[in-house]
């Protein structure tokens, strides 16, 4: 069974009940939080695994916890998982740049919830454990250290990032449309906009610096690791 520390941020206490219900049904540790400064404290001394995280929070609302997760380095790898109210892709997108990793669109079914927790805490680290880095170009790709390397310095990238470049990478001059992109580090429930892909490749590219102009925009089509 997992062991997994997850810290549930919602202000709403039935969903937040929900939430911990389901977790703690499959076996995660769970720790909940209804305000965002709480929430922040939280995450600074428990350490989290993972955090679910309301986008509409009292005080300091969903968007600048993540913001402030992400610029904090003993936080700042903790996968962050949004829950938003449908419609509202503004904040999605605004979430992605921030560097949270997956989002949930209230209202949500249990079970999808417990799909994309296991898939963000192990579906790549277990089919990856035993895998080669990758060589192209100036960029080494470990994907059982989930690192990567540019001339010998590491970058640091989002779970979301890194699964993009890894899937481009592995089949170079390969053409992907946005929906293969997702369809190849997410399952096929995942709600995602043109917009959310571009998001995460405009971050990569910036992330990447000098090697971003390997990913390759094909007009009309998608999007291609130079061969």
């Amino acid at each position: 069974m997992p062991k997994e520390n997850i810290l549930i941020v919602d202000d709403e206490e039935d969903v937040l009940e929900l939430v911990r219900f389901n977790l703690d049904k499959n076996g995660y540790k769970t720790i909940t939080s209804i305000s965002g400064e709480d929430a922040l404290a939280k995450a600074r001394s428990k350490l989290p695994d993972l955090v679910i995280l309301d986008l509409m929070l009292p005080g300091i609302d969903g968007l600048e916890v993540c913001k402030k997760l992400k610029n904090d380095t003993a936080t700042e790898n903790i996968p962050i998982i949004m829950l938003t109210a449908k419609g509202e892709e503004t904040d999605i997108v605004t979430g992605l740049e921030l560097g949270a990793d997956d989002y949930i669109a209230k209202p949500f079914s249990p079970k999808v919830l417990i799909a994309r927790v296991r898939r963000i805490l192990h579906r790549t680290i277990a089919r990856d454990l035993e895998k080669a880095p990758l060589k192209i170009h100036e960029i080494t790709i470990d994907p059982a250290r989930r690192q990567v390397l540019i001339k010998g310095k590491s970058v640091d990238l989002t779970f979301t990032e890194f699964n993009i470049l890894y899937a481009l990478a592995k089949r170079p001059g390969m053409v992907f449309t946005r929906y293969q992109i997702i369809d190849s580090i997410h399952s096929d429930d995942y709600l995602v906009t043109d917009r959310a892909v571009d998001v995460q490749i405009v971050g990569l590219r910036k992330k990447l610096g000098s090697c971003g102009k390997y990913v390759e925009t094909v007009r009309g089509v998608g999007y291609r690791f130079k061969d």
